[in-house]
């Protein structure tokens, strides 16, 4: 009979990874996998060393953190290390996550540090130590399928469902990859922090970027990036000038504040031109996409994608931003890579964000997988294709 891993196996004859970040989610993990006789191993990544936000609320993966990890490893009986990913870490993420600012993208590197790190460099280093899976404190739920294998899906509470940062895991990750609490809510997992004697029960939950502690992304860019914060023009979007700008890192597709031109309608930035170093600006009806050009695609649904595609476009449900719910669209194999069509669009699609793929547009629906937000064409000038396959989608 599986054990609750799923794995045929006696607990004790089973060693799990855990990966411990400092915060309650991972610590809660560790204790609940210790307490049902797991052989745990606790790990902990020292991603950067940056100072001022050691000991600042709502910063992860700094001394604090790894401070609590070792307590908490302490307190439920298991070994625990800790890791120095620092450069790679800026290879893989920190600088990608600069680059990106300065080719007018909005990146998400909590995408890019689990596909590049947690889930690649960190699951190596589990099989390294001879573990059997590797297990997390994310909000998203695994399981098996009837045909093989595992899927992942959407958290039991959808307002700590975290599947959105998680769509580049392969197939072959998830077959080691194990997520305690995506059937849990956050209330019970501070509860049984409590019950097991955790200091870290009440911890404030991280929220900013792990290496922008301040939350001024364009700081960080600027010290990474000499020089790329440089001057250029605010235009509409029939290229007349506005005013002026210090930089492109400082401006996001959406953005309202902040702009310092008045025209006596509010503005957004619709559009960021890096190659002419130029901030677009429109009307919020301008914001809204409908069609999504898609690059670096990761499909975990059923079969392959090309063949999932081959006769015809496939019905999904996709998140542009991680605070959105899904919306219907159509994905469809286009130009050498992978189209979404909105069926309703969607306001703010930025360029370097993530689009992840559902089947089912609430509940705990199953990830297919995502990409990357390579282009965004308005709604205004997509090709008229919502006919009846958008309305039978709609009933």
């Amino acid at each position: 009979m599986p054990n609750s891993l799923d794995l045929d196996r006696r607990p004790q004859d089973t060693r799990v990874v855990v990966a411990m970040s400092g915060g309650v989610d991972s610590s809660v993990t560790a204790a609940l996998l210790k307490a049902e006789g797991y052989d745990v191993v606790g790990v902990t990544l020292q991603l950067y060393d940056h100072g001022a936000a050691t000991h600042r609320k709502g910063a992860c993966c700094a001394g604090q953190d790894i401070y609590d990890a070792r307590s908490v490893a302490e307190r439920i009986g298991i070994p625990h290390y800790v890791l120095d990913y620092e450069s790679r870490f800026k290879e893989a993420v920190i600088d990608r996550f600069a680059q990106s600012y300065i080719h007018g993208e909005t990146p998400v590197p909590c995408v890019e540090c689990n596909m590049s790190i947690k889930f690649h460099d960190l699951l190596n280093t589990a099989r390294e130590l001879g573990a059997d899976v590797l297990a997390t404190g994310h909000y998203v739920a695994s399981r098996p399928l009837p045909g093989g294998g595992r899927g992942l899906f959407r958290a039991r509470e959808e307002e700590r469902d975290q599947s959105y940062f998680l769509f580049g895991t392969t197939r072959e990750q998830l077959e080691l990859l194990r997520f305690p609490l995506g059937e849990r809510a956050k209330a019970e997992t501070r509860e049984l922090a409590r019950q097991f004697g955790l200091a870290v029960a009440d911890k404030h939950d991280s929220q900013d970027i792990c290496f922008v502690p301040t939350g001024h992304y364009a700081e960080i860019i600027e010290r990474l990036k000499p020089g790329a914060a440089e001057a250029g023009e605010i235009v509409d979007r029939d290229g007349r000038v506005l005013g002026s700008h210090s930089g492109i890192i400082h401006y996001t597709v959406g953005q309202r504040r902040g702009l310092g031109v008045a025209t006596g309608s509010p503005l957004y930035v619709v559009r960021l031109d890096a190659e002419r170093r130029q901030v677009v600006v429109g009307p919020r009806e301008a914001l809204r996409m409908s069609r999504i050009s898609l690059r670096d695609v990761n499909w975990i649904g059923d079969g392959r994608i090309d063949e999932v595609l081959a006769d015809d476009r496939r019905e999904v449900f996709v998140k542009v931003r991680s605070t959105r719910p899904p919306q219907a669209a159509w994905l469809t194999a286009a130009n050498g890579g992978y189209e979404v069509e909105l069926v309703d669009g969607e306001h703010g699609v930025s360029p370097g964000q993530a689009c992840v793929f559902y089947d089912a547009p609430e509940g705990q629906a199953r990830v297919l997988g995502g990409g990357f937000i390579k282009s965004a064409l308005a709604a205004a000038d997509a090709a008229p294709q919502r006919d009846e396959a958008f309305a039978a989608m709609r009933g």
